[in-house]
């Protein structure tokens, strides 16, 4: 019999009730396994060594696992991981990417405060900001992310952050990331990165002056459709001491921590800011990242660099065959030689642009018949899937004008280059002759119905 075994069958110390034994036995708290991948730490709670232990823990003297709505040990490889690939300082896992840059951003402004914003979100994102910010008193300037001098512009005495998508969805629209940087440092204020189409590989935003960054980790990060996360990383470079009184809720005592404020509790080790967003907007409002999930999502991490090559790869192709596509009126890609966006991705994204992208069909003139077209463009599509997400393995296709973006207004639609025949694609990791081809079917009868040129190279024939 092994050595494994016989522990495993000999009994315990004390004589134990059924009831006890079911609860409590062949468990011990205070080993750890060598296991070779991060274990995934399913409990809501940590046993405490003592109430000494218990006490330090609460009042933030003592690093260690009090209850996982705020912190949990697969939690913390999944952040300490993104952390490092984005030349970070600490990041906080959380449920969603809307639930990162929920919580970045409320650890930034208060209650008559304001940010700057670009206008090409994402429009989950932009419902937060324009409507539930709005509703505590959180006011948000929305400028075109091109427009540096509306940057500069809408600056306020009250701003605390500027914030914008390095690769805006789903125009796939590329930011001058550095100097918008400039704005944010002449400003005084961090400047936050959505950098999930992007992602670390393709982009890291830190080199190019960004100073915090978020993720929807359900996304490219996760990779496979499965689980739901978001992150925000510290990148470490913006100095909240420079200007302490702009930032009372990191330099000044914070309650939770009874021997001072967060940057002379974590200053020196670690990150005040995502101290306070682990214990004042995690904790406090729930947006807790499972441990089965952040298990998930560091599966999808460790393949994210061959995953993005490909992505990228089979995108690019695709946007080049709806170039030429004679029921296509333009696509919406900075790999493209004609994207007004291609230098800034030369600059940008070195390793290759973004596999979101959109492109417009020609449209009717006529909203409904627009939506009908697209409909049926889309019904015909059989690799390509209709699916509300990005970042997937597989192929996904959505309207935004009725979909992600329809709680904007036409003026909203429009500032971000989204009409009534616009179709976003996130290509995936098939073959991308097959995505091809699966196009060609669905738009070569537009082509013909509308008496345009027989589409060339169709592979559909």
């Amino acid at each position: 019999m092994s050595e494994s075994v016989r522990d495993a069958a000999a009994p315990s110390a004390a004589p134990r009730s059924f009831a006890t034994a079911q609860v409590q036995a062949g468990f011990d708290s205070s080993v750890a396994e060598n296991t070779a991948v991060p274990s995934i730490h399913q409990s809501n709670g940590f046993e405490f060594g003592s109430l000494t232990e218990a006490r330090e823990l609460f009042a933030l003297r003592k690093d260690g696992n009090i209850y996982s709505r705020a912190a949990n040990p697969t939690v913390l490889v999944f952040e300490r991981r993104v952390a490092e690939l984005e030349g970070g300082i600490g990041a906080a896992g959380v449920a969603s990417g809307q639930a990162a840059v929920a919580v970045a951003l409320l650890a930034l402004a208060k209650q008559g405060e304001h940010i700057v914003a670009a206008r090409q979100l994402y429009g989950g994102t932009v419902d937060l900001l324009q409507d539930t910010f709005a509703d505590w008193g959180i006011e948000v300037t929305f400028v075109d992310q091109d427009d540096l001098a509306a940057w500069e512009a809408a600056v306020r005495p009250t701003t605390r952050a500027l914030f914008a998508e390095s690769i805006s969805n789903p125009i796939a629209q590329v930011l001058d990331l550095g100097a918008v940087s400039a704005v944010a440092r002449r400003a005084g204020v961090p400047l936050v990165i959505d950098n999930t189409v992007a992602t670390p590989y393709l982009q890291r935003a830190k080199d190019f002056g960004a100073d915090i960054v978020v993720h929807s980790a359900t996304k490219f990060i996760g990779g496979h459709g499965t689980s739901l996360g978001g992150v925000v990383v510290d990148l470490g470079t913006f100095d909240f001491t420079a200007d302490a009184a702009r930032w009372p809720q990191l330099t000044r005592t914070y309650p939770r921590v009874p021997d001072g404020s967060l940057v002379e509790r974590f200053g020196a080790t670690g990150s005040p800011y995502i101290a306070l967003v682990k214990t004042k907007y995690v904790h406090d409002l729930g947006p807790s990242l499972s441990a089965f999930n952040a298990f998930q999502l560091l599966q999808g991490l460790e393949t994210l660099d061959l995953r993005m090559q490909r992505h990228t790869e089979n995108a690019l192709a695709v946007a080049r065959f709806l170039e030429t596509h004679p029921a296509v009126a333009r696509v919406h890609h900075p790999g493209l030689e004609s994207s007004p966006w291609h230098a800034a991705a030369q600059t940008y994204l070195p390793r290759g642009a973004s596999s979101v992208f959109a492109f417009d069909v020609h449209a009717t003139g006529d909203a409904e018949a627009d939506f009908r077209l697209v409909e049926e463009l889309i019904a015909r599509l059989r690799v390509v899937r209709l699916v509300a997400n990005i970042g997937d393995a597989r192929s996904l296709v959505a309207h935004p004008a009725s979909m992600t973006h329809s709680h904007m207004s036409p003026t909203q639609l429009a500032d971000a280059h989204i009409c009534s025949t616009t179709v976003r694609l996130s290509i995936g990791l098939e073959d991308s002759r097959d995505i091809v081809a699966d196009l060609a079917r669905a738009l070569d009868p537009i082509a013909l119905d509308a008496g345009l040129t027989q589409p060339a190279g169709s592979l559909s024939r």
